[in-house]
């Protein structure tokens, strides 16, 4: 395997879909409302993986999963946006081919799929309709915006307790902003200024783990 393709089908069309555009600016992000984060044409989530995608967080978190499920260096996983929620994922191999996993926007199918593997078993629902679909489309994500997504490649370069400062660090401030104490932006802001506090350790044990994200929700009560 040569690299490992990440697929986000999760800007929104309401929200933050029409944000993914090269034409807008991080400034048309201030205007993010909790209401318009919320909002998700083709997924029904909770309210905290809902804001995760909206910032992209949740993205880099499945890169950060991707790293370690399947041994690749975090800089050749890539992430693009595929608004039509078809292909969910992409490995291209050392020959150049490229295989894609693509399904309806549907979690029964991958949770089923954990539950029974290897074997394939039938699932009822929706089946893909490619003469309706018309096309896929791809753009790439625009790590200036959507800064929660370039933390978590940093913090998966860096190693070692960085990446349990960026989880924690994100799971608090999604729960402020779901609480409307800060706004859309602050939540990657948040993450990065832990992330500015935190003296690594290579090897953490679960103990420490803990530790840190006690230290990282008493860091942003104190400045936030």
């Amino acid at each position: 395997m040569d690299n490992f393709v990440k697929i986000d089908t999760e800007l929104f069309e309401k929200g933050l879909h029409r944000y993914s555009s090269i034409s807008t600016t991080k400034e048309d992000l201030k205007t993010v409302t909790l209401e318009d984060a919320l909002k998700h044409p083709n997924w029904s989530m909770g309210q905290k993986i809902t804001i995760d995608s909206a910032t992209m967080v949740n993205k880099g978190l499945e890169v950060l999963e991707a790293k370690w499920l399947f041994d690749v260096d975090v800089d050749n996983i890539q992430v693009v946006v595929q608004p039509q929620s078809i292909i969910h994922s992409m490995v291209q191999f050392n020959d150049g081919a490229v295989i894609a996993q693509l399904g309806v926007p549907d979690m029964k199918l991958p949770i089923q799929y954990a539950i029974y593997y290897p074997e394939r078993r039938y699932l009822s629902g929706d089946r893909l309709d490619f003469g309706k679909i018309g096309q896929i489309t791809f753009e790439d994500p625009d790590f200036e915006k959507f800064k929660g997504l370039e933390l978590a490649y940093e913090s998966g370069r860096i190693g070692g307790s960085m990446p349990t400062v960026l989880n924690a660090a994100n799971e608090k401030a999604v729960a402020m902003f779901l609480n409307r104490k800060i706004g859309y932006l602050e939540i990657a802001d948040i993450i990065e200024y832990c992330m500015s506090k935190h003296n690594t350790i290579e090897n953490p044990t679960i103990e420490q783990i803990l530790e840190i994200e006690n230290w990282v929700n008493e860091l942003i009560e104190s400045k936030w």
